[in-house]
């Protein structure tokens, strides 16, 4: 009878086990889920906060010729108020431009040595690096810009203000290009060993292995990486503000100062009244610029789900 007993309090405690396991599941799954769908949540309601007081008066109220064509930025303006968002567009788009041209080369280039030439401690040692960059805080490469590229652009090229395109664009390369170097290093982590060995039986040599089979093979990764690096630059609030000059211009050189649409966002909407005309238009600012870098990451995820091929 003992026997018989012992086996039965062994079966509850087993079911009990089971039936606790089973919350525990069904509880990590309700996280799971609410955890997931929370980004969704909190993006919409972002969007809908934002549109609430730009869309009204972009559809309404807005002069869309003036606000894509004209370079005059004078929203506070007594007598002629304008909006022209041009010079803000042009400012942003040479930042990002030129950040682009500096972050390219260095984030594929690391994400290259990284995958297929370092081993070892020396790749763990650079991957480790690549995400202390990441981790840097804008406002101080904002402040590097500030301190240190505006003297050094000032002495070396010869000009008498050393916050411009040039400034912002390298320290926007600088900050995009962690970013690009880890989903680089990713797409061509996900290329086969297979296709490299194939092409080493054949007598091709590292470099021809990593220009002639790897980079083919990884293009829709490192077309996603770049294009999430744009969207990196073209979002970016505090560093271009303190390095960009913050001047209304349609930029001819890389010495001019520039104005972006993120950092007049900024700079400007603390101090506007709430509801005013200048208010809504900052806010239609911020619309464009969600409905733009959304654009962006939607073909950057586009591309690295491999839906356009070529």
């Amino acid at each position: 009878m003992s026997a018989t007993a012992g086996k039965g309090v062994r079966r509850l405690d087993a079911a009990d086990r089971l039936g606790r396991s089973w919350w525990i599941d069904q509880i990590a799954r309700v996280l799971v889920f609410v955890g997931g769908i929370s980004a969704i949540v909190f993006i919409v309601a972002i969007f809908v906060f934002v549109a609430s007081w730009g869309l009204g008066f972009a559809l309404t109220e807005l002069d869309w010729g003036e606000f894509l064509t004209s370079p005059r930025w004078r929203p506070t303006s007594e007598s002629n108020p304008t909006y022209g968002a041009l010079a803000l567009m042009a400012g942003t788009a040479s930042v990002t431009g030129l950040a682009m041209l500096v972050a390219v080369p260095f984030s594929l280039g690391a994400a290259i040595f990284i995958s297929e030439f370092a081993s070892g401690k020396t790749r763990e040692l650079l991957k480790i690096a690549v995400e202390l960059l990441a981790a840097i805080p804008s406002v101080v490469w904002g402040f590097i810009g500030l301190s240190i590229m505006n003297p050094l652009i000032i002495d070396l090229f010869n000009v008498p203000v050393g916050l411009n395109v040039l400034n912002a664009g390298v320290i926007l390369g600088l900050m995009a290009a962690p970013i690009m170097t880890t989903i680089a290093e990713d797409a061509l982590k996900a290329v086969p060993d297979t296709y490299r060995e194939a092409a080493e039986a054949m007598g091709a040599t590292r470099l021809q292995v990593v220009f002639k089979v790897v980079l083919p093979t990884a293009k829709n990764g490192l077309t996603a990486a770049v294009l999430l690096g744009v969207g990196r630059g073209f979002g970016e609030t505090m560093a271009v503000l303190m390095a960009s000059g913050h001047s209304i211009n349609l930029p001819t050189s890389p010495f001019d100062s520039v104005r972006a649409l993120t950092a007049t966002i900024a700079a400007e909407l603390g101090e506007t009244a709430q509801g005013s005309e200048h208010y809504r238009v900052l806010f239609t600012l911020g619309v464009f610029l969600f409905l733009v870098t959304f654009v962006i990451n939607l073909t950057a995820d586009l591309v690295v789900r491999g839906i356009k091929k070529k």
